[in-house]
């Protein structure tokens, strides 16, 4: 039997105020619907539909790069309505997983278990039993505790406003009792919507045992519907993710003060101390030390590696003993090779640099690549724009480069060369040489500084 699985990501989402879907709202750097579709695509669907609505193709757009079938919702008229765009897409005999793009913890464990419970009539619910339970439709048992219905709030008597369990919207039906349903829904309710819900109500009658499971935790059930809950499902999220790099064997020094945001993978004694963020693919080796408040996006980091606080490592690949920082930026397009050290207010974009080399203090380099043991002294600027275009410097092996150097692209600095420092760089330089442009010192005596009138 295959699995289709439908996610509503149509509404408009009034609460948060905002021009944006409510599915583009961004929880760890990525949307709301990025995090359902991750959930979604980790259960191995046939297929997975999404219905847009509100915002026309600005979600699609934005999402293209989503392997999803989209479906256009172009009149918000309930979750019935919406799944009923669907149904051409839904094979009979297909299991039909109805997921929202806006409730993005859900496991993918507790999913399972859902598909699992539908399996023997066809039909499963997921409640949750919640201390206040306002604002959800609640789940209506008889008193052998069999579903009959689910009544929305709005709609609901005194006493079943009292019920603690509720409905969270998610669902696996089979598809050809999906098909049959929610064709017959109507929209005679107080909000004059098509309530999917009410097919619980057609399944009773048909006689189709209901059955339901419960998630692990309440956080997995929620909806985000404004910018307090998006903040709430941060916190869940980062609580997540911290206590599974910790059960990995991560030193997190405070996990309250961390953020992962993408895939991370660590190996052995890795420590992070506080306000770190980690976005997109990082890869952590061995005995990594990250000080407090760096960002890494996008890195690998081999064995041993140092990182110094307040650094910035970008879509960039640093070797293994490297150090790096405080107050460092390395940005796309870096490679460091084993040894290096990039040391504080360093800055570099787009170069390699080679085993054993130093860049310790106050630099520019840009568009460069440097050999083994060089040493770059403070203050040196690789000048790699012109105004126009990019050009590329090249520092060969065992390059002694003094401080306030400026190297002004294209050139080349042949192995074992010495810039004396002040010096601005506009030729090659031979192998073993040392450049100089220095203009000569002089002293005039008896020099009367000038004062204020």
């Amino acid at each position: 039997m295959s699995l289709s699985i439908v996610i509503l990501a149509a509404g408009q989402g009034t609460r948060m105020y905002s021009r944006l879907p409510k599915v583009l709202h961004r929880l760890a750097g990525r949307t709301l619907l990025e995090h359902v579709h991750d959930t979604a695509a980790a259960l191995t669907a046939d297929r997975i539909i999404t219905v847009y609505g509100h915002g026309g193709s600005q979600v699609p757009d934005t999402l293209a790069h989503l392997d999803v079938h989209w479906v256009e919702q172009r009149e918000q008229q309930g979750t019935g309505h919406a799944v009923a765009q669907t149904l051409p897409q839904i094979d009979d005999q297909d299991t039909t997983l109805i997921l929202y793009g806006d409730v993005p913890l859900t496991s993918a464990a507790t999913l399972q278990r859902l598909l699992s419970a539908a399996s023997d009539t066809g039909f499963a619910l997921l409640t949750a039993s919640l201390a206040d339970p306002a604002g959800y439709g609640r789940i209506v048992r008889n008193r052998a505790g069999e579903i009959q219905r689910i009544v929305e709030q709005k709609d609901a008597s005194n006493d079943e406003q009292a019920i603690g369990e509720v409905n969270t919207g998610m669902m696996a039906v089979r598809g050809a009792l999906l098909k049959r349903w929610v064709s017959a829904l109507k929209n005679d309710n107080a909000q004059g919507e098509y309530y999917l819900t009410d097919i619980i109500a057609m399944a009773v009658d048909e006689g189709v045992t209901v059955d339901s499971i419960q998630p692990q935790h309440e956080y997995e059930i929620v909806g985000i519907n404004n910018r307090l809950q998006l903040a709430e499902a941060e916190n869940h999220y980062r609580h997540l993710r911290a206590r599974e790099l910790m059960l990995s064997g991560v030193t997190l020094v405070d996990p309250q003060r961390f953020d992962a945001r993408g895939q991370v993978t660590a190996d052995s004694d890795v420590t992070i101390d506080i306000n770190v963020i980690l976005e997109g693919n990082v890869r952590l080796g061995k005995d990594v030390h990250i000080g407090a408040h760096c960002i890494l996006r996008d890195v690998d980091i081999g064995d041993g590696v140092k990182i110094e606080s307040h650094s910035v490592i970008e879509q960039a690949t640093v070797g293994n003993h490297c150090s790096i920082g405080p107050f460092a930026r390395i940005r796309p397009g870096t490679r460091l090779a084993d040894d290096v050290h990039v040391g504080n207010f360093v800055e570099v974009k787009k170069s390699d640099i080679a085993s054993g080399s130093k860049v310790n203090h106050l630099s520019y380099i840009g568009d460069t690549d440097i050999g083994k043991g060089v040493n770059v002294g403070a203050g040196t600027i690789t000048c790699n724009y012109d105004g126009a275009n990019k050009h590329r410097t090249v520092i060969e092996d065992n390059v002694f480069i003094g401080s306030d150097t400026q190297l002004v692209a294209p050139v080349h600095v042949a192995r074992g060369a010495t810039i004396a420092a002040g010096t601005t760089v506009t030729k090659d330089v031979d192998a073993d040489a040392l450049a100089i442009s220095r203009t000569e010192q002089r002293s005039v005596s008896n020099w009367k500084r000038p004062k204020k009138k």
